[in-house]
């Protein structure tokens, strides 16, 4: 009787271990087609909306990334040099801007665009005297308000960029530079000659102009977006 009790209760267990995996297979199954799903549909919606169809709140924007020497944006910036700085050295790496940019300053927009956050932190991470051998390498709290000034105009040349970007892969070829002319105009270029301005601008020769190439040509010529806040 002990061991056909024991029998019965070891297949009872048996079927109840084999109800679970079945159970847990279901369910993650399930789990993962909602999880492909979902992706699917998010990849999908994301592909129709190219980065220059983009609406900015111009203004929200501005005022996440304080950069006059008010006191008040002396305490803004302050406050979010220390959330940003998750180590509290005083010195804050890409990672750290890049994180903080979503999860302090909370600005997706920016968030979305690395090439103009890039741009913006190695433009001043060493502006300011260097205190130790490797702050070079990071942003020091003096230079934190050129970084929220740098930011902001990256963000601006970045959006200009995606507008002539038809292709949207991140290089304008001349086709799309020539289309584009009566948009930079009013950004305050004028362009008699796209094509010889097309090779100015495109300074390794490639036949593509990149970011980089484009910011440079961009800051020399003051290029200024029309429906900014400033």
């Amino acid at each position: 009787f002990f061991f056909s009790s024991r029998r019965r209760h070891t297949r009872c267990l048996s079927d109840w271990s084999s109800d679970v995996v079945l159970f847990r297979s279901k369910a993650t199954v399930s789990v993962l087609y909602w999880f492909s799903n979902t992706f699917s549909q998010k990849k999908k919606k994301m592909s129709t909306l190219r980065g220059g169809d983009r609406k900015i709140d111009w203004a929200e924007l501005s005022g996440k990334l304080p950069a006059t020497k008010t006191a008040a944006d002396k305490q803004k910036r302050r406050q979010i040099f220390n959330g940003m700085d998750m180590n509290g050295n005083g010195y804050l790496s890409l990672a750290e801007v890049d994180k903080g940019v979503r999860d302090v300053l909370k600005s997706d927009d920016l968030f979305d665009c690395k090439p103009a956050m890039l741009r913006a932190f190695n433009a001043v991470k060493d502006t300011a005297p260097a205190h130790t051998p490797h702050s070079d390498d990071y942003v020091t709290r003096s230079e934190f308000r050129l970084l929220m000034v740098s930011l902001r105009q990256m963000f601006e040349l970045w959006h200009m960029f995606e507008l002539i970007d038809t292709g949207d892969d991140r290089r304008v070829d001349e086709g799309e530079f020539t289309k584009a002319v009566p948009m930079i105009q009013k950004w305050g270029v004028k362009i008699d000659d796209p094509a010889a301005t097309f090779k100015e601008i495109d300074k390794n020769g490639g036949g593509q102009v990149l970011f980089a190439e484009f910011v440079e040509w961009a800051m020399k010529k003051g290029l200024d977006l029309e429906d900014d806040d400033d």
